[in-house]
């Protein structure tokens, strides 16, 4: 199908983009990477005035760790992030996250910022982003504003940014010493979006038990589910399969997903609480509890 009409702007500057969001307030969207936004366009599931292209702002592409905090450019590339040697080597969930999005063509456009900012509760993102207690910086007229992640979303497809502003920057703080992450997810094909998927980071303490823990879920629930109880019942705890089991279970009760042509909601329900389990276990691994 073919979109309805619009204006294509591309703002050489983020003042520039800025001033335009600014002049045209709700009836305008910025294009990151694009393959989540134009899809709809042409299928006219979503309708705008003026698509802002913020591909030519320099400096919005980086992956660098600095004052304690993994930064990532909001217009960094998910090729970038799948061969990033500081991703791979000491963030695995990440690299486990954009590893598994779309294809390759898809990750040499789509973008970190974009997927968060779509508010897709099917993007896989989100919920890594919950399990690593990120926070988004969104740059509007006024300047930056510092989101924490569990304030990001906010609904279907709605999110904490403001029509004038921009995501600019996600933070991620330096894991500490025997940590590690997982991310993994059940797809009907390669490329689909989740099923269901989870999200999970741990670390370990000195004598083994679970000392800081991070858990969320993908695609089953109107925005992506960050397991709490779960969470709190872990800390503390020896990383034992009975302990990950019930945490497991614990996670999947906060699930809500909806019956769709990937599955009942029993079954979803389901495969959240064993995606939930793996999970946990790979991070335990990782973080050196085998």
């Amino acid at each position: 199908m073919i979109p309805a009409s619009f204006d294509y702007h591309a703002p050489g500057t983020l003042p520039e983009a800025l001033a335009l969001l600014s002049k045209y307030g709700d009836d305008a969207k910025v294009l990151s990477g694009g393959q989540s936004l134009l899809p709809l366009l042409k299928l006219r599931l979503g309708q705008t005035g003026h698509l802002i292209d913020i591909g030519r702002i320099p400096g919005l592409e980086y992956i660098r760790e600095e004052g304690g905090l993994l930064r990532i450019g909001g217009r960094t590339r998910e090729s970038a992030l799948e061969g990033s040697e500081v991703i791979r080597s000491r963030y695995p969930i990440l690299h486990d996250t954009a590893k598994v999005i779309a294809d390759p063509l898809v990750r040499n456009m789509a973008t970190l910022g974009g997927n968060l900012a779509h508010g897709d509760p099917g993007n896989d993102h989100p919920a890594t982003m919950l399990a690593l207690g990120a926070q988004v910086v969104a740059t509007g007229p006024k300047g930056e504003r510092v989101i924490p992640i569990e304030q990001f979303f906010l609904g279907l497809f709605r999110t904490a940014l403001r029509p004038d502003e921009v995501l600019t920057e996600i933070r991620i703080p330096v894991p500490p010493a025997r940590s590690g992450g997982a991310y993994l997810k059940l797809e009907r094909k390669v490329g689909d979006y989740a099923t269901a998927a989870a999200a999970a980071q741990v670390t370990l303490g000195s004598g083994g038990a679970i000392e800081r823990v991070g858990l969320a879920l993908t695609n089953v629930g109107p925005t992506p589910v960050k397991a709490v109880d779960a969470e709190k019942f872990l800390v503390g705890k020896k990383p034992d399969a009975a302990t990950l089991g019930e945490a497991a279970q614990r996670a999947a009760k906060a699930a809500s997903p909806s019956a769709d042509r990937r599955g009942s909601v029993e079954y979803k329900r389901e495969m959240a609480r064993v995606l939930a389990t793996r999970a946990l276990k790979l991070a335990v691994e990782r973080a050196g509890g085998r």
